[in-house]
C-alpha cells in the first residue's frame, strides 16, 4: 500500500464508519425541554460564555440579566464579528453552521434565527446525526433531577438510538441532599448510612434500572477523589453501587478532574480542572475485577498514567478527551499515546455534547485528528515490513468507534434482554 492509498483509504474509513457517542448529555424531542438545539443554545453554552467574558467588559451578573436571545447577540457581535473566531468552541460553531448551509460571517443572526425557526425538530435530530456519522448515542439520565425523573415516571417515550445512562453525582458527591432527595422519592432512606440505608439504596439504584434500561452507570468526580477514604462515597460505592454493577452486569464509567466553581461568578462556566491520583483509579480496579469501568480524567498530566492503569487493569476501559482536553492538538497527543501503548483497545473520543449540534462539528474534528494518527501509525507498521490490509483497517476504525464499547456494555444489554 502506497502513502497516498493508505491516506485515501483510513481517510474514507474515518469518514463512513458511524460512530456510537458514549457520553452526551442529549436528549430525544420527547423530553421536550431538556432538547437543547439552534442557534441560541450554540451560542450560549457555557464555552462560549467564558470566552465573552475575555473580551468584553460586560460583566457576568449583568449577562445573566439578559434575555437569551440578547446573550446570543452579545457573544455573536464580540466572538464572530468584532473578532476572528479561532478557538475551538467557536470554530466549532462556524463549522455547524456551514454544514447546515449558514453563512457564518454574517454581521447579525438573523439569517440563523429564521433557519432554526422553519425547523421541524424530528428531522432535524435525523439529519444531524447523519451529518454528524452518530448511528447512536448515550445520553446522561439524573434520578435526582425532577423534570427528568417525572418524564421517565410517565414512561416518556425515547428514540432508539438515544440510550440511556444512571448518572450518580448525587448520590456520590452530596450524600445530605441525595439521602434526602431519595427519601422524598419514597425510600426508607436517612443520612446515616444504617444497613437499612444501604438496602434501601440498593433498592433505588434497582428501581431506576428498571426503570432506564441504562448501558451503564455514571459519576463525575472531583480531582480530590480518594479511594478508599473515610466517606460516605467509599461506603456508598462498597456497599451499594460495585454491588449492583455486579448483579446487574452493568459497566460504571468514572470520570475524575474537575474542580467545581473555581470561579463563582461564572456559573456553569466557572469549573475547572485538577490534577487527580490514578492510584485510587488502580486500587477501585483491583478491589473489583469483575466490574468493568469506563474511565476518562480531565486533567492533561494524568493521560499517561491512565494508560499504565489500563495496561495493568483489563477491566478498565479509557475513553474520551473529556471537556477541556476537547481540542485537537491535545486530542492527537492522547490518541497518538493510547495508540501506542493500548493497540486499538480504548474509546478514542465522546462528544460530551449537550446542544443537539455541537454533534456536527465534534465529531467533523475528532475524526481528522484520529485519522492523521492512524495514518502514522500504520506507515510506522508498512516502513517496518508488514503487509497493511484495507479490511484490518476498516476493522480498526469500527472496533475503536463503535465496537469496543458495544463489547464492555454487552453483558448489561443481554441482562436488560433477559429480564
Amino acid at each position: 500500500m502506497t502513502p497516498a492509498e493508505l491516506n485515501k483509504h483510513i481517510a474514507e474509513a474515518v469518514r463512513g464508519t458511524p460512530v456510537t457517542d458514549i457520553h452526551t448529555h442529549l436528549y430525544p424531542p420527547s423530553f421536550q425541554e431538556l432538547c437543547l438545539w439552534g442557534i441560541e443554545e450554540l451560542l450560549t453554552y457555557h464555552y462560549l460564555v467564558a470566552e465573552l467574558f475575555r473580551s468584553s467588559s460586560v460583566k457576568p451578573s449583568e449577562f445573566r440579566a439578559l434575555p437569551k436571545s440578547r446573550q446570543a447577540d452579545l457573544i455573536w457581535n464580540n466572538l464572530f464579528v468584532q473578532n476572528t473566531p479561532v478557538s475551538e468552541a467557536t470554530a466549532g460553531v462556524v463549522a455547524v453552521m456551514t454544514r447546515l448551509g449558514l453563512d457564518p460571517t454574517r454581521p447579525d443572526l438573523r439569517d440563523a434565527r429564521e433557519y432554526f425557526g422553519s425547523l421541524d425538530i424530528e428531522k432535524h435530530v435525523a439529519r444531524v446525526l447523519d451529518l454528524a456519522g452518530v448511528s447512536d448515542l448515550v445520553m446522561t439520565n439524573d434520578p435526582f433531577n425532577a423534570r427528568e425523573g417525572n418524564l421517565w415516571k410517565q414512561n416518556v417515550s425515547c428514540s432508539p438510538n438515544f440510550h440511556s445512562a444512571l448518572r450518580l453525582d448525587p448520590l456520590l458527591n452530596e450524600w445530605t441532599a441525595a439521602s434526602a432527595a431519595m427519601a422524598g422519592q419514597g425510600f426508607n432512606v436517612y443520612e446515616q448510612l444504617s444497613p437499612v440505608t444501604l438496602r434501601e439504596t440498593r433498592r433505588f439504584l434497582d428501581d431506576w434500572i428498571e426503570r432506564l434500561h441504562p448501558v451503564y452507570m455514571a459519576v463525575s468526580l472531583p480531582f480530590t477523589f480518594a479511594y478508599p477514604e473515610d466517606s460516605p462515597r467509599t461506603v456508598l460505592l462498597r456497599e451499594a453501587v460495585f454491588p449492583t454493577c455486579r448483579e446487574r452486569c452493568l459497566p460504571l464509567a468514572v470520570m475524575i478532574g474537575v474542580d467545581r466553581g473555581a470561579n463563582t461568578q461564572l456559573g456553569d462556566a466557572g469549573d475547572s480542572v485538577g490534577q487527580a491520583d490514578v492510584k485510587a483509579v488502580e486500587r477501585v480496579a483491583a478491589e473489583n475485577p469483575e466490574v468493568r469501568f469506563l474511565v476518562t480524567m480531565l486533567a492533561r498530566e494524568n493521560q499517561h498514567a491512565l494508560c499504565v492503569a489500563a495496561r495493568k487493569f483489563s477491566n478498565l476501559m479509557p475513553f474520551g478527551c473529556w471537556w477541556f482536553l476537547n481540542n485537537p492538538s491535545i486530542v492527537d497527543e492522547i490518541t497518538r499515546e493510547r495508540l501506542e501503548m493500548l493497540g486499538t483497545s480504548f474509546i478514542p473520543q465522546h462528544s460530551d455534547a449537550r446542544i443537539l449540534e455541537q454533534l456536527i462539528y465534534k465529531w467533523s474534528h475528532a475524526r481528522r485528528v484520529v485519522a492523521r494518527a492512524l495514518t502514522d501509525s500504520y506507515q510506522q507498521l508498512l516502513d517496518d515490513g508488514y503487509r497493511l490490509s484495507r479490511e484490518q483497517i476498516d476493522r480498526d476504525v469500527q472496533r475503536m468507534f463503535s465496537h469496543n464499547f458495544k463489547e464492555w456494555t454487552a453483558p448489561a444489554r443481554h441482562s436488560a434482554v433477559s429480564q
